[in-house]
This record gives C-alpha cells, sequence and structure tokens, in this order.
C-alpha cells in the first residue's frame, strides 16, 4: 500500500521506539490517518504505537485532543501555533511519550493567497521537551502527493525525536 521505503522508514522508526521504550500517538487532520496507517503496516507496531488521533475538523481538534478553539481562531487550523497544539494534545490525551501532528491544505481546493495549496505544519513532541515544527510549502503536486510527502516528513520528525 505503502511505498517501500517509506515501509521502511516506519519499521525503523517502530525499532526505535521499542529500544527506547517509547510509544508514539498521531494527530492528522489533512493525512487522514495516514501516518498512524504506514505505521500499522508494519508487524509488530503494537509494541510502539498507542494511538492515532484523527482531527479533520476544527471541532475535533478541539473536543478530541484539547487544541484551544481561540488558537484556531486566531491563527487558522493550518498553522504552526495549532500543529504544536496538537501534538500536545495528543500526548495530553493518550498514554503516548512521543506525538506527531499535521495540519495543511492538500488541495485541489481550500487554498488561500495566505495559506496556498501544499502548505502543511508537521509539529512532533515528546514528553518533557518542546515541539518541534517544520513548514511544508509543496504547491500543487496534488492531493495524494501532499499527504504521502506530509507522512514521510511525519515519519522523519517522529524517528528524530524519539532518539538513537
Amino acid at each position: 500500500m505503502f511505498p517501500a521505503d517509506l515501509t521502511a522508514r516506519a519499521a525503523a522508526l517502530i525499532d526505535r521506539c521499542r529500544r527506547n521504550r517509547l510509544m508514539l500517538a498521531t494527530a492528522e487532520s489533512c493525512t487522514g490517518g495516514l501516518i498512524a496507517g504506514l505505521i500499522t503496516s508494519v508487524s509488530g507496531s503494537s509494541d510502539a504505537l498507542d494511538c492515532g488521533f484523527v482531527t479533520y475538523s476544527n471541532a475535533a481538534k478541539v473536543r478530541m485532543i484539547g487544541v484551544p478553539p481561540d488558537l484556531i481562531a486566531r491563527h487558522g487550523a493550518v498553522s504552526e501555533e495549532v500543529a504544536r497544539a496538537m501534538a500536545e494534545g495528543a500526548l495530553a490525551n493518550s498514554a503516548a511519550d512521543v506525538a506527531v501532528a499535521v495540519t495543511g491544505v492538500a488541495g485541489p481546493g481550500g487554498g488561500t493567497a495566505a495559506k496556498p495549496v501544499g502548505l502543511v505544519h508537521c509539529a512532533a513532541a515528546r514528553r518533557g521537551l518542546p515541539a518541534v515544527h517544520r513548514e511544508l510549502r509543496l504547491g500543487g503536486i496534488g492531493r495524494g502527493a501532499v499527504r504521502l510527502e506530509t507522512v514521510r516528513v511525519a515519519i522523519e520528525m517522529a524517528y528524530g525525536i524519539v532518539g538513537p
């Protein structure tokens, strides 16, 4: 289902989590569960994945992982601030030690001048450490390609924050 290199990277993430005795959580908007889907495509993923939150709507972001509604009102759902809050909220509402979160405009519609199609904000958080953020500007490469590249970046961010 996923490209072989991406599946291999998810397997490496699971191994790294096992070695460090850490559990993962995902909080996904524009990827709609693909990050958790990739992780669970690897045998043994239950050793490393606690849960995944698909928080596509703003209401779900607030209700399921505690993103403050005023944060969404001030910055918009597609923002660094909301991505960080999503990662932190996934930690607060799970037994995970590490969380990745993504929110963006996958397209082909929905973009604006300020938040164009292909803009994605990714965040990764680990208990006791500040969340890290990465902004992607992928352009109009197609909905599927935006989502897949976002999954790739999220896996890399999780891999980096898990530790050696």
